[in-house]
């Protein structure tokens, strides 16, 4: 251990410790200092600090890059210790980390406070900007520059705004800072002022700012207001620049404010005179009227009958004959077309027409121009399992059933006769408006048939039971087309019906010409007889029963049928 008679060199530098006042253990590395500037050599200036010895700056630490540095021997300014002593024996002095530091603390106290900050953006980086907060370099990132998406941001630089930090790290230098921030907060308070001043009900003039596919945005000197596309007119718009530009100014009614969320809206037909005023009168039910298509729906056509006022063709109200089409296979947008006004309703400002109605109804027109009875041509345009759908003029159908295609065989045998695209003649039996029905008839039109309507005048006599001489006219597979005496009615006698036994029942048997008796046992829907000689036959075997006695008498069904022959 030294001794003060012969002290160390630890010795002396604790004696000069002591001597200085300990500043050289007081902490002073890492600390912001107050110092005296003791000269200026060449770009440095020469600070004291009070410490072992002195140190340099740069002047640029001063300046910031500028010429005038701005500092002059005995000035006192602030630095930072960054060590007490170097290799040179020099303290280690910095200004910009001084300035820092200070910052640092300034931007502490104020971002606790939540209160804004002013600051230079002085350069780009990747994903934003840098921004000197006195001293702090803080980062601003892009989507934070504006409200909306700024494309040049060089009339922002070095130019001192306020800004409002967002994050703060300083174990890590870490300032994230946001201009939009303080925008939206002025432009809230802005809104906020100007809302006070507007009312609903209000007339006012805009700019339009902004065009939407649903609306417009006007700016009413500093608060933006919309416009919305039904707004703008009574009439149909179907693109807001129809009406506006942007640039225009506008006259527009405030129409209401939502104070929460500070959204107004606007409307310009407001200012026009309603034309569904009086509607009901200008259009009674019953009017025909002409008007332009202005819109094609699956359900329906708009037709505008004036501006502001549009009425709706419902798609069944479109065409008499034409279901299940597209509107837009009838009529096409900005057709000129007649409608018929079906209902109004003012309060709803709906108004309901009819295109079919501004037209003849194609049933009325073919019974005036084919009475029942007369004959028709068509081409067979569908066949269905009960009948054949014929088309007539007027572009309507009619329909023969299957019981009237033809004579003698079944309705299934009957289709079958007949293909679609077939053109072939009808007689008209029935015509139903209300229903939309014609009813037809083919076998109608065959070789003594009788008059849709009616029956032949020999058959008038004809009545269900009677026995009548008929001729054969035709031998079918299915049965005999026969006729009563000479020139009577025209009927059928089914396979069937052309005798008791199986072998009775051969058509071929039977030749054209030939005559034989046979029964009358109904009409056809049509008035045509129907015949049987196997009817005949049962009637006259129960006839001679009932005359020569049962078979309890001794007799024979055989001894009593040749009697009865026998005395015919």
């Amino acid at each position: 251990m030294a001794s003060t008679a012969n002290p160390t060199r630890d010795d002396f530098a604790k004696m000069l410790d002591d001597q200085l006042g300990g500043v050289a253990d007081d902490g002073f590395e890492g600390r912001v200092v107050k110092g005296t500037v003791t000269a200026i050599e060449n770009d440095k200036a020469v600070i004291d600090v009070g410490l072992k010895s002195e140190g340099r700056v740069p002047l640029r630490e001063f300046a910031r890059g500028e010429d005038d540095h701005g500092i002059k021997v005995g000035d006192e300014v602030e630095v930072y210790v960054d060590r007490v002593e170097n290799a040179d024996g020099e303290a280690m002095l910095s200004r910009d980390r001084a300035r820092r530091e200070a910052a640092w603390d300034k931007l502490e106290n104020e971002f606790g406070e939540g209160k804004r900050v002013e600051g230079v953006i002085f350069g780009r980086v990747k994903g934003g900007f840098t921004v000197d907060l006195d001293g702090a370099v803080a980062f601003l990132p892009g989507s934070q520059v504006d409200i909306r998406p700024v494309r040049d941001v060089t009339p922002l630089m070095d130019v001192p705004q306020p800004f409002q930090i967002l994050k703060m790290d300083r174990r890590r230098g870490n300032i994230v800072v946001s201009r939009r921030a303080v925008l939206e907060e002025t432009r809230a308070e802005q809104r906020s002022e100007l809302i006070d001043k507007l009312s609903e009900g209000q007339v006012i003039d805009g700019v339009v700012k902004n065009i939407t596919d649903y609306g417009a945005f006007v700016d009413l000197g500093g608060i933006d207001g919309l416009l919305h596309v039904t707004d703008m007119s009574y009439k149909r718009v179907n693109h807001p620049s129809e009406v506006i530009a942007i640039g225009d100014t506008v006259k527009v009614q405030i129409i209401r404010i939502n104070s929460e969320t500070q959204r107004i809206s606007l409307g310009m037909k407001q200012l026009e005179s309603d034309p569904w005023e009086g509607a009901a009168v200008k259009y009674p039910v019953g009017a025909k009227l002409s008007g332009t298509v202005t819109n094609i729906t699956e359900y329906g056509a708009f037709v505008e009958l004036e501006a502001g006022i549009e009425g709706l063709v419902h798609v069944s109200e479109m065409s008499w004959t034409k279901k299940n089409v597209h509107p837009g296979k009838i009529v096409s947008t900005s057709q000129e077309v007649e409608v018929v006004v079906l209902e109004v309703d003012s309060d709803k400002r709906r108004i309901s027409l009819g295109l079919k109605q501004a037209q003849q109804n194609p049933w009325e027109a073919f019974a005036e121009k084919h009475p029942v009875g007369s004959t028709v041509e068509g081409e067979v345009k569908n066949a269905t399992e009960f009948g054949l759908f014929i088309g007539l003029d007027g572009d309507v159908d009619g329909m023969v059933h299957m019981s009237d295609i033809a004579w003698g065989i079944s309705g299934e045998d009957a289709l079958a006769l007949h293909r679609k695209g077939e053109e072939v003649q009808a007689v008209v039996l029935d015509v139903d408006v209300e229903k939309e029905r014609i009813s037809l008839g083919m076998k109608q039109l065959e070789r003594g048939a009788p008059a849709a309507g009616g029956v032949a005048a020999a058959g008038d006599s004809l009545r269900r039971g009677q026995t009548v001489t008929v001729t054969i006219l035709e031998v079918r597979d299915g049965g005999l087309e026969v006729q009563a005496g000479d020139d009577g009615a025209t009927g059928f006698i089914k396979r069937s019906d052309l005798g008791r036994d199986r072998d009775e029942q051969r058509p071929d048997r039977f030749q054209v010409g030939q005559k034989l008796d046979a029964m009358v046992t109904g009409f056809d829907r049509s008035k045509k007889p129907n015949f049987s000689v196997k009817a005949r036959q049962l009637a006259e075997e129960k006839e001679a029963v009932e005359q020569y006695g049962s078979s309890d008498s001794g007799a024979s069904l055989g001894d009593i049928l040749g009697e009865a022959l026998k005395n015919r």
